[in-house]
C-alpha cells in the first residue's frame, strides 16, 4: 500500500523538504509520496482529523510548530523544552522536534568542537531561537546570550533555557560585543543580520546561519573574511530531515542521496 506523507505550513512553496524526502524514499525503495500542502494554524486541527491510515507523518514549518502541539498524543523531551515541533509522527501522533537534531549535527559535520564548558551566542528569539538554545545546550554550553530585536519576545527561550536549566542572558540587538563567544547560531529572517556584517569579531570563531538563501549571507561573508568558520542553513535543513526520515521509516537515511537532492546552489 502506499504511503503518505507531506511538509504542511504557510506558506509552503518555497520548502525544499520535498525534494529530500522524496530522494529519500526512492533511495529506500519506498513507494511513499511526499506532499507539500498549504494549511495554517486554523486548519491544521481539521486536517490532521481528516488523514486516514496511509499516512506515516507530516513536516511542520511555521506556523505550526506550536500549533501542532495541541494535537500530539506524546511530546519528546526536546519539543516539550522548547514549545516546538517540527514532526508529527502518525497515526501515534507522536512530536518531536528535529530542528535541534539537526542543528548540532550540522555544527558537529563541519568540524565543531569544544572541550569544557563554553559560551555561545543565539540572534533571534523564536521558535528557531528556541531549538538554538537546546542545540547549543546539547552541544554543552554553559551560558548563553541572545541578540533579540525585542527583547519581551525573549520570554519563551528564557523559559526553555530555564527547562534545561542552562543560563541564558538577554541583549538588545545591537549588542555585538557577544558575537565574540567560540560559537554564534543567527536564526533571524533573511536580511535582518545584514547590519551586523561590519561588526564582526576580530577572530570570529563558529557561525551557523540558519538562512540558506541566499547563501553565504553577508554575515557569514563577513564572519568567513575574518577567518572565521561558516556552516549553512542547508546543512541544518539536511540533517533535520534526515531524522524525521528515520523517524517515519524506521530505517537509516539516506544522506549521500538525499544531499544529492539539494539545489547546487542558494544564491
Amino acid at each position: 500500500m502506499t504511503r503518505n506523507a507531506a511538509v504542511v505550513g504557510s506558506p509552503i512553496s518555497h520548502s525544499l523538504s520535498p525534494a529530500l524526502h522524496r530522494a529519500a524514499y526512492s533511495a529506500l525503495g519506498l513507494d511513499w509520496v511526499y506532499w507539500a500542502l498549504e494549511v495554517d494554524a486554523e486548519q491544521l486541527p481539521g486536517f490532521v482529523e481528516g488523514l486516514d491510515d496511509t499516512w506515516v507523518g507530516l513536516s511542520l514549518t511555521m506556523p505550526l510548530k506550536e500549533a501542532v502541539l495541541g494535537l500530539a498524543t506524546e511530546v519528546s523531551s526536546t519539543a516539550l523544552a522548547t514549545t516546538s515541533a517540527n514532526t508529527l509522527l502518525l497515526p501515534s501522533r507522536r512530536a518531536y522536534n528535529t530542528d535541534v537534531d539537526g542543528l548540532v549535527i550540522a555544527l558537529q559535520r563541519a568540524g565543531f568542537v569544544h572541550s569544557g564548558e563554553f559560551e555561545a551566542t543565539v540572534l533571534g528569539a523564536g521558535a528557531t531561537a528556541r531549538s538554538a538554545v537546546a542545540a547549543i545546550h546539547r552541544l554543552g554550553a554553559r551560558a548563553i546570550h541572545m541578540l533579540a530585536r525585542r527583547p519581551e519576545a525573549a520570554n519563551p527561550a528564557r523559559e526553555t533555557a530555564e527547562r534545561l536549566g542552562v543560563a541564558l542572558e538577554v541583549h538588545p540587538f545591537d549588542q555585538t560585543r557577544y558575537l565574540g563567544t567560540p560559537l554564534v547560531i543567527a536564526t533571524v529572517p533573511p536580511g535582518v543580520a545584514d547590519g551586523l556584517s561590519g561588526r564582526t569579531p576580530a577572530s570570529p570563531g563558529w557561525l551557523l546561519d540558519v538562512v540558506y538563501s541566499p547563501w553565504p549571507t553577508q554575515l557569514a561573508q563577513a564572519w568567513q573574511a575574518r577567518g572565521g568558520a561558516i556552516v549553512s542553513g542547508v546543512e541544518m535543513l539536511l540533517a533535520q530531515a534526515e531524522r524525521q526520515v528515520e523517524l517515519m521509516t524506521g530505517r537509516p537515511a539516506p544522506t549521500a542521496a538525499m544531499r544529492a537532492a539539494l539545489p547546487t546552489t542558494h544564491s
